[in-house]
């Protein structure tokens, strides 16, 4: 179990595959000093959050803590570290990952939890470092899409990205060089991200045209990759809508307008 937890808090994926749809699996990252975590520092000396925020940390080095709260089970707080959610009683001695369902509501607490460290998360992440393809007019629909240039979901989706447009939905892409950091797919995503026109580099480096590295002083897709790790990514394209929920992985276009509908739904 400490070794399940720890892999997760770590960023680490545990499959080979960790989307039905094929998606490409994360690698692990170092803590990102440039996306803030939530501010911890004004827990009381043994409280049951001090004692939470402590049996996290004694899973491991460089565990990452985003927020901790009173959990939706009694005698438990709620604590969402390493793109995960983690219960742990309130006297520290014992925890357990997600999973943890309001059987009335029928909605996953575990993921109701993600959906807010995601939204703000994603709030953090300046639009302008995006690449964003919109369609004419008011969208309908906007969405966010970690992608990588090598992974053939992500490119299926992009190669029917007229469609989403189409249709009236709105994407904006971060990147997620599924390799790792200074991984040639990363280099490749940099050049992405610094071209004068970031949406045609991006088409080309998904068509395996190559894409020329210019003078960049600055690249977000450091902080990007691992806003995703934070954000519980397992496999690319991962789909957020802006509050932070997840849509899911690559979904064809009228499927996705769909399930944006019906998540906009009262």
């Amino acid at each position: 179990m400490k070794q399940l937890v720890l892999a997760l808090l770590l960023g680490f994926s545990l499959s080979a595959c960790a989307q039905s749809n094929g998606g490409a699996t994360a690698a692990a990252a170092k803590p990102d000093a440039d996306v803030p975590s939530a501010d911890l520092g004004k827990i009381a000396d043994g409280s049951p959050e001090a004692r939470a925020r402590e049996a996290v940390q004694s899973l491991g080095e460089g565990v990452r803590i985003e927020s901790i709260g009173p959990a939706p089970l009694p005698g438990f707080r709620q604590v969402v570290a390493g793109g995960t959610v983690l219960y742990v009683s309130d006297d520290g001695k014992y925890l357990f990952q997600g999973g943890l369902v309001d059987v009335a509501k029928r909605q996953d607490m575990s993921e109701a939890a993600m959906a807010q460290v995601r939204k703000g998360i994603l709030a953090s992440l300046p639009e302008a470092d995006r690449i964003v393809f919109a369609p004419k007019g008011t969208p309908r629909h906007t969405v966010v899409v970690l992608t990588d240039i090598e992974c053939g979901y992500c490119r299926k989706f992009h190669s029917e990205i007229d469609r989403y447009n189409a249709l009236g939905i709105r994407v904006e892409y971060l990147a997620f060089p599924r390799a790792g950091l200074g991984s040639d797919d990363y280099r490749k995503m940099v050049a992405v991200w610094c071209a004068p026109d970031r949406r045609k580099a991006l088409t080309d480096a998904k068509n395996d045209r190559p894409v020329a590295l210019g003078a960049c002083p600055r690249t977000p897709v450091d902080m990007q990759y691992r806003a995703g790790l934070r954000m519980g990514l397992e496999g690319t394209p991962m789909i957020l809508a802006l509050d932070g929920r997840m849509v899911g992985g690559y979904l064809p276009p009228e499927r996705l307008a769909q399930r944006l509908d019906a998540l906009d739904a009262p």
